[in-house]
């Protein structure tokens, strides 16, 4: 009898999208969407719509969540995160990493070469392919015994011994100088610290380190030694000078009076000059407050030792085409990897395969990073003076070259500091992940990365309360269709960020110049430029072409000094700017370093805020002042909390875990401050508290306090900022770049402004068009009251708004550092000098 057929059950088809059902992370509304599978998504928004609460408060979180609860708890507790997203359900999604908009900076011997751990292979490669040196000092041709591990025989004297290892030759392990312990710096005493003025008796406290980090009576030591203790430092003799910085440590034999009552005592007490004081301390310091107390009287510079490289003698020993360790890390990433792919040809045969796989592991990770534009940087380059942007696409980088499959990476803004010329290797670098089989979501502003995206989700259709809602998804074409789609007219070119009418070229100086001269300063060459005054002028250029030491370390530090009467910086020939008495840098870091600091106590509306709830008839009373309704210090803040809004909970083997607070439900206020009310300014009949107020947004604040002028004026800056959306009790440290930056102008506006520059490093950053519309609103008012402002700019938009234009390079590192254009942006556009003007033409 024949067995019955056995018929297969199709299976599920394979999951190609993720899907999300009502998403609430901070503004969503509800939000259901789908996420395709292995595809580029852009997701887009004006700012505060909600673009980050779906890809990194759902997306990533729901992602690493998932995969991190699959691991041991012992393994959990050393990892940092994610807490559960408030949504109803999320499917198919995979394991998520995030490259966030900030990256660490790393710490003091993070180097971009350690970061991208191109080092690794520098290092492999001088180990196994060096020419070493016998403990007798003859220099010994490469040989393969060091990757056999055997010992090498010198041919000279007959010696033998081991080749150093890729270990021996790390900075951050074996081979650091003793001397910085591999950090490349030292501290030192700055003599020119000790006595910062010298009109001062010593009895009065002119040496500064024997009030604060020695005994008072070293004085009367001093007095002992032969110093003179009650004339003006100045007065003193060389002789007496030299011993306060120089003296012997001799003992002396003093008649000690007690402060605060008329006991004496003798004592013997060893002299300790002023320069020996501060090493001493130095030697004791154990945390960052000691060394804070110390590090007034101390100049960092290159080790002595190891002149900066980090390196210990032996470690600078082998050498690869006759070059050591340290002098292949000096060189630029585009000069190693032309060194690297030289390298093999000058071995012998037999040592060339090894070479070959070392050299194309190195070539394989510089690639990437030089499509990203970062062919400027030395691997030697500290990667704490690295910008964010910088930064960003190295850990772009780094994940492309760990070739993951099925991983949903998540970046947020990932155009932050990039020119338009490096836009294309930024896409090849994330098709590159797609082709290995991952899927990538994109937060991002930049039409010229969304217009290559394969599916696009847009959040609004305004900030704050009023975003939340997905307004258009789709196909590039289908967002741009959409009438509702707020970002599709900038992407297909209908709509445009003009706000500025040019000014014509003989008119640009009209209001004057400031001129600036400056010698060699890093990589860039010696420079003269003009700024006009009261106008917008942008500076550009690639990434690393000098734009940040032109505008940052020449013109913004010789405008102070020159304002203040100080010094110039050394490498400053000339400023010539009469009349400008502040340089204002408006830059994007954090406002705050905790969640006391907020919107409302940022901008001086919570002070004000403050008195006018202590004047109400409910706080008189209950016998309240001004002080009182602090949630920092005053009686009303949250008992619970003690004013912070939220609560750390300690879940024993898990990670610690931030909650609001449950008694106060994030307001950071008792129970008792809801009942001192004050009368709605616009409904005579409704009243509201402080604490109701402060969960209020900017826009929302500003209908309630007609009848506070101070308050009112404040809180309508900051929606002329294009702040409205942001709540007065909002924790700065958690505000964009973007917003920071708006958020330190508030108290500039409304000024007349011609004695003042205004400086803005990267202000787009985090930007949708629109908010860039805003953006340049506010700069037209700065000018407007007489301002001088300058941009260090990327986005060809504010370039083509602006009056005039600085434009360096032509490349980045020792290819840029020069002027190559200067003049409207019309004019630069069609200079063939300018790499961007090419892009500024084509825009």
């Amino acid at each position: 009898m024949a067995e019955p057929e056995q018929t297969i059950q199709p299976c599920d088809p394979t999951p190609d999208r993720i899907q999300v059902r009502g998403a609430r992370v901070h503004n969503l509304k509800d939000v259901d969407v789908d996420i395709p599978l292995n595809r580029l998504v852009g997701i887009a928004g004006v700012s505060g719509s909600g673009k980050s609460s779906l890809a990194l408060g759902v997306l990533y979180a729901e992602g690493s969540r998932r995969y991190l609860e699959a691991l041991s708890t012992y393994t959990r507790r050393r990892l940092s995160q994610a807490g559960r997203a408030d949504v109803d359900e999320v499917l198919h999604v995979p394991a998520a990493l995030a490259l966030h908009q900030r990256p660490a900076a790393g710490g003091v011997r993070s180097t971009f070469g350690t970061s991208t751990e191109l080092l690794n292979s520098l290092r492999l490669l001088f180990s196994r392919v060096g020419s070493h040196v016998c403990p007798n000092g003859h220099r010994v041709p490469p040989t393969l015994n060091v990757a056999a591990e055997r010992p090498i025989t010198c041919p000279t004297c007959g010696v033998e011994f081991y080749g150093p290892g890729a270990e021996e030759l790390a900075f951050n392990s074996d081979g650091a100088c003793p001397t910085c312990d591999g950090t490349g710096v030292v501290r030192t005493v700055n003599e020119a610290a000790l006595v910062p003025d010298e009109t001062l008796t010593i009895d009065e406290g002119a040496v500064a380190p024997w009030g604060t980090l020695m005994w008072d009576l070293m004085k009367q030591v001093a007095r002992e030694m032969g110093v003179r203790t009650d004339v003006p430092f100045n007065q003193l003799t060389p002789k007496e000078r030299d011993i306060v910085f120089h003296g012997p440590a001799e003992k002396k034999h003093i008649l000690y009076k007690a402060k605060k009552t008329d006991t004496f005592a003798e004592l013997d007490f060893t002299y300790y000059n002023a320069i020996h004081t501060v090493e001493n301390a130095l030697s004791k310091v154990k945390d960052e407050k000691g060394l804070k107390r110390v590090a007034r009287f101390l100049k960092e510079g290159p080790c002595p030792t190891c002149h900066g490289t980090r390196l210990s003698d032996a470690a600078r020993k082998p050498e690869v085409a006759n070059i050591n360790l340290a002098l292949a890390t000096e060189k630029t990433l585009g000069e190693l990897v032309e060194w690297v792919a030289a390298v093999s040809d000058g071995l012998a045969p037999e040592m060339r395969p090894m070479a070959v796989s070392i050299c194309e592991s190195f070539q394989h990770t510089a690639r990437r990073l030089v499509d990203l534009g970062l062919s400027y940087l030395s691997l030697d380059r500290a990667s704490a003076t690295l910008s964010t942007g910088e930064r960003q696409r190295v850990q772009l980088a780094r994940a492309v070259r760990n070739r993951t499959t099925g991983v949903l990476y998540v970046l947020d803004e990932p155009s932050i500091g990039l020119h338009p010329s490096n836009i294309d290797g930024l896409l090849e670098v994330m098709r590159d992940l797609l082709a290995d089989g991952n899927s990538v979501v994109m937060v991002d502003h930049d039409t010229h990365i969304l217009r290559h995206a394969d599916h696009i989700v847009e959040l609004g259709p305004v900030a704050g309360a009023g975003g939340g809602h997905v307004i258009a998804e789709g196909t590039v074409a289908q967002v741009e269709a959409n009438p509702a789609s707020r970002i599709g007219g900038f992407l297909s070119g209908a709509e445009q960020v003009r706000v500025r009418e040019s000014i014509a070229p003989d008119h640009l100086f009209d209001e004057g110049r400031i001129h600036l001269e400056t010698d060699a300063l890093h990589t860039v060459k010696p420079l003269s430029v003009d700024v006009p005054r009261g106008r917008l002028t942008a500076v550009t250029g690639v990434s690393g072409s000098g734009k940040t030491t032109l505008v940052l370390e020449s013109l913004v530090p010789a405008l102070a000094a020159q304002a203040t009467g100080a010094p110039l910086p050394d490498h400053v020939r000339r400023i010539d700017a009469a009349g400008i008495a502040r340089a204002n840098l408006i830059d994007a870091s954090p406002i705050g370093i905790n969640v006391r600091s907020t919107v409302a106590t940022y901008s001086g509306v919570h002070d004000e805020l403050r008195r006018a709830f202590a004047r109400t008839a409910d706080a008189k009373v209950a016998g309240l002042k001004a002080g009182d309704f602090s949630y920092n210090t005053g009686k009303l803040r949250c008992p619970v909390c003690d004013g912070t809004g939220s609560i750390s909970l300690d879940v024993q083997f898990l990670p610690d875990v931030d909650i609001t607070c449950p008694a106060c439900h994030g307001s950071r206020y008792g129970n008792e401050a809801e009942h001192i009310r004050r009368l709605d300014a616009h409904d005579g009949t409704a009243s509201y508290s402080l604490p109701e107020l402060m969960a209020q947004s900017v826009d929302e604040a500003l209908a309630h306090t007609d009848d506070l002028k101070k308050v009112h004026e404040r809180l309508q800056t900051l929606h002329d900022l294009g702040l409205g959306y942001l709540t007065l009790g909002e924790a700065t440290p958690a505000l964009s770049g973007g917003e920071a930056q708006r958020l330190k102008l508030a108290s500039e506006m409304g000024r007349t402004q011609d004695d003042a520059v205004f400086v803005f490093d990267e202000p787009t950053i985090g930007l949708h068009p629109l908010d860039v519309r805003t953006l340049l609103e506010v700069f037209q008012r700065l000018v407007a009251q007489g301002a001088t402002v300058v941009v260090i700019e990327h986005d060809l938009d504010v370039i083509a708004n602006a009056d005039y234009v600085i434009d360096l390079g032509p490349g980045g590192g020792e290819a840029g550092g020069r002027i190559v254009a200067t003049g409207t942006p019309e004019e630069v556009a069609v200079n063939p000098a300018s790499i961007t003007g090419h892009y500024l033409e084509k825009d």
